[in-house]
């Protein structure tokens, strides 16, 4: 049997590759002093997107909350939103309003084109008018 700390590393590397992080996952410190041969797991608190996320995930969505994509139909890079009635919900990164794409329209985006949407994102909000 793994120790409680084993457990715990596994748990979080688990959650890093489905993309949630809980910032306070530790082994509990009042079971962990005792003489309980294993301590408690302590979750402990996240915000909102961070609960929204892993729910999508225990629920099996695919892709979860959060992932970024890509609309293979027409190139659109967007992070999802939401599912609804087979649709996936993707708001784009780059700006504008979201849009609805069937599961088998997205693949997942790789981080530098992620990245370059932000950038162009961040491009565009910087710009002054005329």
């Amino acid at each position: 049997m793994r120790t409680t700390e084993e457990v715990v590393e596994t748990l979080r590397a688990a959650l890093r590759d489905v993309g949630v992080v809980l910032p306070s996952l530790c082994v509990d410190p009042v079971t962990g002093a005792s003489d309980e041969p294993f301590a408690l797991v302590e979750l402990g608190r996240c915000n909102v997107w961070v609960a929204e996320r892993l729910a999508s995930v225990v629920r099996g969505e695919r892709p979860p909350l959060g992932t970024y994509v890509t609309d293979v139909r027409d190139g659109r890079v967007g992070e999802v939103r939401g599912h609804v009635g087979g649709q996936v919900q993707v708001r784009p990164l780059a700006g504008g309003r979201e849009w609805d794409c069937p599961v088998g329209s997205l693949e997942l985006t790789p981080p530098e084109e992620v990245l370059r949407a932000q950038v162009r994102r961040a491009n565009r909000a910087g710009r002054l008018p005329c």
